[in-house]
């Protein structure tokens, strides 16, 4: 798999050199070459789609890593493997474990030099072994529809590319990388944020590779997230014989849902989501349990401080009920990402990277978030969806335009290849 990154090059260079254009791009060998390059990633990518890496899977998610480790080699960095603490999980009957997960995979090159760059991907899926869709399959020549193909297995592939290019240059001493590919970003990336936030407090910008948008466009602004977890304890009773002297946990789960579910509408940029619920059993018991699971997006910090007075008001409520206890586990996982002064800088510098390639980048607001959230919270300038161009992405539906991957590392080798001559700066 590390041929894509020496076996090429001479060859592009030959036929750059043939068809020099009137006003020369001063970086057209090495992007010439990530066009040859990407072409012997076409293969590579429908494997690492049909692995699994769902991220409840780590020993998928691992072998994802293998793969992408070995792609990685010839780039010659130091590498770290990095065990994780599990994921803190609520099962169907409120009881609390850890899952475990994958593996983190860090790795830095030139950690000395006077510009430092964090470079960012996830190695895990939303798609479990069990689900389904498994498989990658091309719609046509351009399109290729797969679990992870743009989320985010084809955006590891544009980061490659990039760094393949860079490493080309004569003047890539002037810039250090770090890459981090994180096992658990599609759960909240919680044991992973500690690796970005010391990520964040060492490097000048960051690039993450999460898909952009379906006509191309880019994330400026995204919304904070919270998953919260509620367990509802009733009492059991004869459902026939004497029912007075149960406590239904499924009826009290219900009216928080609906309480809950009220809460959208009421504080604008606020969304709450009822995504899981589970309780009783037998028809003839009143139940005595029940779990309630509901994520929130919030625009602003205060919208956070906004949402906990009113769920610790409603369980407050609740847990004055005789015979009812309600326990609430979860929270916040990651601030709204605001734009910055330096992620509007380096916004500007991508956009212009973008027309000298023919492309006008748009740059607008998403209810998604990412680990781009995290660097941001931990004052690191960023854009974070400079992957692959795609959509229907965590449905069986997920496709990207297989043209994209040169494109995309195009696009971010032009603004690490500026910085690295100096006809761009980082102020």
């Amino acid at each position: 798999m590390g041929d894509w990154l020496s076996g090429r090059y001479t060859r592009v260079m030959a036929i750059s050199a043939a068809s020099s254009p009137v006003a020369p791009d001063p970086f057209a060998d090495p992007l010439a070459w990530i066009d040859g390059a990407a072409t012997g990633l076409r293969d590579e990518l429908v494997a690492l789609s049909n692995q699994n890496a769902g991220s409840f899977h780590p020993a998928g998610v691992d072998a994802t890593a293998d793969r992408l480790l070995a792609l990685l080699a010839p780039l010659g960095a130091t590498i770290e493997r990095i065990a994780l603490s599990g994921y803190a999980s609520t099962g169907d009957r409120g009881e609390r474990s850890l899952r475990p997960i994958g593996q983190a995979v860090r790795l830095r090159k030139r950690p000395d030099a006077p510009l430092q760059v964090f470079l960012g991907g996830h190695l895990d899926t939303v798609f479990g072994p069990s689900h389904p869709f498994q498989t990658a399959r091309w719609i046509d020549d351009d399109h290729l529809n797969g679990p992870g193909v743009a989320d985010l297995k084809g955006g590891l592939l544009v980061m490659a590319l990039a760094l393949g290019a860079l490493e080309r240059s004569p003047h890539r001493d002037r810039i250090g990388w770090e890459v981090l590919m994180n096992p658990d970003e599609e759960i909240g990336s919680t044991g992973s944020a500690a690796l970005l936030a010391e990520a964040a407090g060492r490097n000048h910008f960051g690039l993450i590779f999460e898909p952009a948008y379906p006509d191309g466009g880019l994330a400026s602004a995204r919304k904070g997230s919270g998953n919260f977890d509620l367990v509802i304890e009733g009492r059991a009773a004869h459902a026939g014989r004497n029912p007075e002297d149960g406590r239904n946990a499924i009826a009290l789960a219900a009216e928080l849902a609906l309480a809950l579910h009220r809460l959208n509408g009421q504080r604008d940029g606020v969304t709450i989501n009822l995504g899981y619920s589970h309780g009783g059993g037998a028809l003839n018991i009143v139940p005595e349990r029940a779990v309630l699971k509901f994520n929130v997006r919030t625009s602003i910090a205060d919208d956070q401080c906004w949402l906990e007075e009113q769920l610790d008001l409603l369980l407050t409520r609740a847990n004055d009920r005789d015979g009812f206890t309600v326990s609430r586990f979860g929270g916040f996982t990651r601030p709204p990402k605001l734009v910055s002064a330096g992620t509007a800088r380096l916004q500007a510098l991508l956009a212009d990277c973008g027309r000298a390639q023919g492309l006008a980048l748009q740059f607008r607001p998403t209810g998604g978030c990412c680990d781009g959230n995290n660097l941001a919270a931990a004052g690191l300038a960023n854009v974070d969806n400079l992957g692959v161009v795609g959509g229907d992405i965590h449905s069986d539906r997920e496709w990207m335009r297989w043209s994209s991957l040169a494109e995309r590392a195009q696009l971010s080798a032009r603004l690490l290849l500026g910085l690295a001559d100096g006809s761009r700066s980082w102020g």
